[in-house]
C-alpha cells in the first residue's frame, strides 16, 4: 500500500496529472498542462470563455440563465459519474486505468465544446460539458485514491494536498486570453483544445506508473501491513463490501454523511462561483477587461502558494483546524465584498472596489487552506479499503449537488439582488465552521 520515495518521480507525475485536470475546468476557457491541473483548467477556462467576445457571438449572446446552465450541467455529469461510473471503474480497472479512461472521455467532451457553433452551438456546449463531467469525476476520485494508497500513512494528507496544488496550477494557467481579431474566433476554441496536450501526456505516462504495492522490506510497509491486519480483524464481523453497507451500517454511514456534507459545503461556500465567474466579478468592480483576466490569473496563482502552505501544515495541525480557519477567513472576505458595493454603489468609490479585490485574495487564502484540499483528504482516508472507492465517490456526489446549486444561484442572484448574494455564501461558511467544529474529526 505504500511506496518508498523513489516516489519523487511518481508524485511529480501525479502532480502533473492534476495540473491537466485543472486545465480543463477553466478551459471550459484556456490553457496548457495534465490530471488535477486539467480539472481546474476545465473550471478556470470557462471563466475566461464566458467573457470572450468570440464565445458570446458563437453562442448568440447567452444570458445569465444560459451561462448558469452551462456551468451547472457539468456538475450533473460529475454527479451521475460519481454515483454510477467512477467507483466501478476504480475498483474494476484499478486507480491508474480508471484515470486513463476518465481523461479520454474528458477529451471527447472538450471536442464537442470546441466545435460548438451555428444553430446547435448551445446544445453542443451542453453535451460537451456533460461528457467532460463524466470523465473528470472519474479522474478527480481515482487520482486521490491512488495517492492516498501509495503515500506513507503519516504523510498521506500532504500528498493528497499535492494533488490540489496541481489542480490550482491548472486554474492559474487557464486565465490567459487570445483577444486579437483572429483570437475572437479561434481563441476560446483553442483554449479548450489546448488541454489535449497534457491529457495525451498523461495517457502516455499511465502505463509506467506502478500499481499500489510496496517494497516488503520497508519499515513503513511493515507498519502499514500491521494496520491492515488490524483492520481486517476489525471488519471480519462485517465482511460485506456491498455499497448498501455504507447506508445500513451506522459506523460507515456516519463516515459517509460527514464526507458528503464536507464535499457539499466545499462548493456551497462560494468557491464554484469564484472559479467560474471571477473575471465577471472583477468587471463589476469597474476593472477593465484585460486587467480582469490578469488579476484573475494572479488570484489563481496565489492559490498555488496557499495550497503549498496547507500541504506543509495539514498533517501537523489537523484537518478540522485548517477547515475552521478557512471558513472564518472566507466569511470575513464575503462580508466585505457584500457590504462595500452596497455602501458605495455603481463604483463611486474606487478605493472600496480595490478593497473588494484584496479581500477576494483573502477568500482565496481561506479556501486554499480549508475546503480546497481538506474535503478530498478527509474523504480519501476515512473509509475501509474495500469500500473506499464507493465511499469517496458517493461523498463526492454531494459536491456535485452543491456545485449545481451554487452555479445556478450566483449569476441569477447577482443579476437580481446584486452584492447581497455574497451574504448567502457567507452564511454557508459560518454554518460550515460550526458544523466542522462539532462533527469533523
Amino acid at each position: 500500500m505504500t511506496l518508498s520515495i523513489r516516489d519523487n518521480q511518481l508524485l511529480f507525475f501525479l502532480l502533473f496529472v492534476r495540473f491537466t485536470q485543472g486545465t480543463q475546468c477553466q478551459n471550459q476557457g484556456r490553457s496548457l498542462a495534465s490530471s488535477h491541473r486539467r480539472q481546474l483548467y476545465n473550471i478556470g477556462i470557462l471563466a475566461t470563455v464566458f467573457v470572450h467576445p468570440g464565445f458570446k457571438k458563437a453562442l448568440h449572446n447567452p444570458n445569465a440563465s444560459h451561462t448558469g446552465l452551462i456551468t451547472a450541467i457539468y456538475y450533473l455529469g460529475t454527479w451521475i459519474s460519481y454515483l454510477f461510473l467512477s467507483h466501478p471503474a476504480a475498483d474494476l480497472l484499478g486507480r491508474r486505468w480508471a484515470a486513463f479512461l476518465g481523461i479520454l472521455v474528458t477529451l471527447v467532451g472538450a471536442a464537442f465544446q470546441a466545435g460548438a457553433g451555428g444553430n446547435a452551438a448551445y446544445t453542443l456546449m451542453i453535451i460537451g460539458r456533460i461528457i467532460s463531467g463524466f470523465g473528470l469525476a472519474v479522474v478527480s476520485t481515482s487520482v486521490p485514491l491512488y495517492q492516498s494508497e501509495v503515500a506513507p500513512a503519516k504523510e498521506r494528507g500532504r500528498y493528497v494536498v499535492m494533488n490540489h496544488i496541481g489542480l490550482v496550477a491548472g486554474l492559474a494557467w487557464a486565465f490567459c486570453a487570445w483577444t486579437s481579431p483572429e483570437g475572437n474566433y479561434y481563441g476560446w476554441r483553442l483554449s479548450i483544445l489546448v488541454q489535449y496536450i497534457p491529457g495525451l501526456i498523461f495517457c502516455i505516462g499511465v502505463p509506467f506508473l506502478p500499481e499500489t504495492h510496496a517494497d516488503p522490506s520497508s519499515d513503513i510497509v511493515t507498519v502499514e501491513l500491521e494496520e491492515i491486519y488490524s483492520s481486517i480483524e476489525a471488519h471480519k464481523s462485517a465482511p460485506e463490501s456491498s455499497w448498501t453497507s455504507l447506508f445500513r451500517q451506522r459506523p460507515l454511514f456516519e463516515r459517509l454523511w460527514r464526507a458528503a456534507l464536507l464535499q457539499f459545503m466545499a462548493q456551497m461556500c462560494g468557491n464554484t462561483a469564484m472559479k467560474y465567474y471571477l473575471p465577471t466579478i472583477f468587471a463589476s468592480l469597474g476593472i477593465e477587461h484585460r486587467m480582469t483576466l490578469l488579476i484573475s490569473g494572479i488570484e489563481s496563482t496565489l492559490k498555488i502558494g496557499c495550497t503549498i502552505i496547507e500541504m506543509l501544515v495539514i498533517d501537523r495541525i489537523g484537518r478540522r483546524t485548517t477547515l475552521i480557519i478557512g471558513c472564518l477567513v472566507m466569511s470575513a472576505a464575503l462580508l466585505v465584498n457584500g457590504a462595500l458595493p452596497i455602501a458605495y454603489p455603481k463604483n463611486i468609490n474606487h478605493t472600496a472596489d480595490y478593497v473588494c479585490v484584496v479581500f477576494i485574495f483573502f477568500y482565496t487564502f481561506g479556501y486554499s487552506i480549508g475546503f480546497g484540499p481538506a474535503a478530498w483528504v478527509y474523504g480519501s482516508e476515512i473509509f475501509p479499503t474495500n469500500l473506499r472507492a464507493r465511499g469517496l465517490n458517493i461523498a463526492a456526489s454531494g459536491g456535485s449537488i452543491g456545485s449545481i446549486v451554487a452555479a445556478q444561484t450566483w449569476p441569477v442572484g447577482i443579476h437580481n439582488i446584486g452584492s447581497k448574494t455574497y451574504f448567502i455564501f457567507m452564511s454557508v461558511n459560518i454554518a460550515s465552521a460550526v458544523v466542522g467544529s462539532l462533527y469533523i474529526l
